[in-house]
């Protein structure tokens, strides 16, 4: 239950923030989710993935989803869990960055240059996606692992 209402959010946060070009929670959320939750974040992130088809398509771009989530969370469970909002922060940012270079992956079915076309116009999103995750986990992360661990703990 608690698994499908964080997939859940995930979803709706993403959406209601979706008129900001490539700044979202979506990171956020899942390093909070990792932190505090561990390997079970990954019964948290292939619903969203489904959930994100089931709304937006099952295009190529929907393959990345499969492996790019729960990617982050499994270098989000390799960092120190006590390690701070900074250590977090440049992390989300360096994932943010890399977003578009791991999202082109399955372009390669088109051939190399498609991979490398996809990943060379969204650069751009890519800076403002390294941007917004490393503000939004410099801020929030460690108020929101708080919360959930307290939350979780109660339940």
């Amino acid at each position: 239950m608690l698994s499908a209402m964080l997939s859940a959010l995930l979803v709706v946060l993403q959406m209601a923030m979706a008129f900001l070009p490539n700044i979202e929670p979506v990171s956020l959320l899942v390093l909070v989710y990792a932190l505090v939750l561990r390997r079970k974040v990954f019964y948290i992130l292939f619903p969203f993935a489904v959930l994100e088809g089931l709304i937006f398509g099952f295009g190529l771009w929907w393959v990345s989803y499969l492996y790019v989530w729960p990617l982050w969370a499994w270098i989000v469970l390799r960092l120190d869990p006590h390690s701070g909002s900074w250590t977090w922060a440049v992390a989300s940012g360096a994932f943010g960055l890399s977003f578009g270079a791991l999202c082109a992956l399955p372009y390669l079915a088109g051939g190399p240059w498609a991979a490398v076309s996809y990943w060379l116009a969204g650069i751009p999103f890519d800076l403002l996606h390294c941007l917004g995750n490393f503000c939004l986990a410099l801020v929030l992360a460690e108020p929101l692992r708080k919360l959930l661990d307290r939350l979780v703990t109660d339940l």
